[in-house]
């Protein structure tokens, strides 16, 4: 069965850090081109990071300088390092690829950034 599975969310306070996993199964994810998405309550899903079969990464500024997308070709895992942050960064966090021209994403992950 091919999915992806996230993990790691959870409440954090704002300047704290929190790396999410996404897990494969049923593909090589690095064969792909991965993306980290996220949506808000009421809000549209947005694209935030990707990273490219050869390793290069892609970020949306929102987030550039403060998250890292990497991955575990052994593990067959990729990251979101997220550090510095903030209350709006508080959404459900999905990664996605494209397999077999069909979007697989995983099931999410809430991260709330609150005192």
């Amino acid at each position: 069965q091919v999915q992806l599975v996230e993990s790691g969310g959870g409440l954090v306070q704002p300047g704290g850090s929190l790396r999410l996993s996404c897990a494969a199964s049923g593909i090589m994810l690095k064969a792909y081109t991965m993306h980290w998405y996220r949506q808000g309550p009421g809000k549209q899903r947005e694209l935030i990071a990707n990273i490219f079969s050869d390793g290069v990464s892609y970020y949306d500024d929102s987030v550039k300088g403060r998250f890292t997308v990497s991955r575990d070709d052994v593990k067959n895992t990729m990251y979101l390092q997220m550090n510095s942050l903030k209350p709006e960064d508080t959404d459900v966090y999905y990664c996605k690829t494209v397999y077999k021209a069909q979007n697989l994403w995983g099931q999410g992950t809430q991260v709330t950034v609150s005192s």
